[in-house]
């Protein structure tokens, strides 16, 4: 580097005397050892011309523009270090939030991807047991309805049949029929699982809709895969006529006596109930039964066939 002499200073400096000189400041920037002594002469020669301006090295003034920018760096930089930790730390946790937010929802996705939520599992349990429960009860029902009790009429007896005259409850003045039968018949439970609880309708023995003779079957139960024999008694004591039994009359012991047979039907329903799966299965049974049989006076106490006249369904 070398040193500007006065000859150098531009004329328009020298030309304003008025104006007092500024003393000039160098900053020698700390180099190598081996420019120690060059430098050194450099700075004496700048001390001992006041009017000369000192030359700028590209060395200097980086230095100086590096001490300057130091210089314009924001007052609050320095004391935003310790709020950058803060914002940074606060950064992080909000990122953190996030992170977890968004795990949280990966991880509904996978539930929902996979099938069904846990809180799910009940509601889904009971729906599908009743689903099954009731699957398998109509199971049940469809085959016990398959498995209908059936009913064979067998015989019918009379024992006893007479027409006397009388008075009725309120002293009015007909004629009064008395009989006595037995009506014999079987039933069969067919149901392979299950037993069935039996009772009945009146069994009424009529001439011309005009009932002469009724009787009642206990109520009973039968087991699966089970038949009984039944014997019930029919009878009618004084039945008053009212005129519709004018045709109608008995032997009373006569046997030559030519008498006309005695047209009568016979008519009960059957009811059977099963309890396949307590109360929840429990199938109902109808069976009617309807005959029609002629009563001869002649043959009494002698058992009538009822086979291929009766109609049960």
């Amino acid at each position: 580097m070398h040193a500007k002499t006065d000859s150098e200073v531009p004329s328009s400096a020298a030309s304003e005397p008025s104006s007092p000189r500024r003393p000039v400041y160098y900053v020698q920037s700390p180099s190598r050892d081996s420019h120690d002594g060059e430098k050194t002469t450099t700075a004496s020669s700048f001390h001992s011309s006041p009017a000369g301006s000192p030359p700028r090295s590209s060395h200097s003034r980086d230095s100086s523009s590096s001490r300057f920018s130091g210089s314009l760096k924001p007052p609050g930089a320095r004391k935003n270090k310790s709020g950058s930790r803060k914002h940074d730390k606060s950064w992080k946790e909000h990122q953190h939030q996030i992170d977890v937010i968004e795990e949280e929802g990966l991880l509904e996705d996978d539930e929902d991807e996979k099938g069904i939520p846990r809180r799910c599992y009940f509601p889904v349990f009971v729906l599908g047991f009743f689903v099954l429960f009731t699957f398998f009860s109509l199971i049940l029902w469809g085959a016990s309805r398959s498995q209908k009790p059936v009913v064979t009429m067998k015989s019918i007896t009379f024992e006893s049949f007479n027409i006397q005259a009388g008075t009725d409850a309120s002293l009015v003045a007909t004629e009064m029929a008395s009989l006595n039968s037995t009506i014999k018949f079987s039933f069969r439970n067919k149901g392979s699982f299950f037993g069935v609880h039996v009772s009945s309708t009146p069994l009424d023995l009529t001439y011309y809709q005009l009932t002469l003779a009724s009787g009642n079957i206990n109520e009973f139960y039968q087991s699966r895969k089970s038949q009984r024999n039944l014997n019930v008694v029919v009878a009618g004591t004084r039945i008053p006529l009212y005129g519709g039994g004018a045709s109608l009359t008995s032997i009373k012991g006569k046997t030559n006596a030519t008498v006309p047979l005695v047209p009568l039907d016979l008519g009960f329903t059957i009811r059977a109930r099963a309890y396949v799966l307590g109360k929840v299965v429990k199938p109902k049974f109808y069976v009617n039964v309807q005959c029609s049989v002629k009563m001869d006076q002649k043959k009494l106490n002698k058992p009538v066939s009822l086979q291929n006249k009766c109609q049960v369904n």
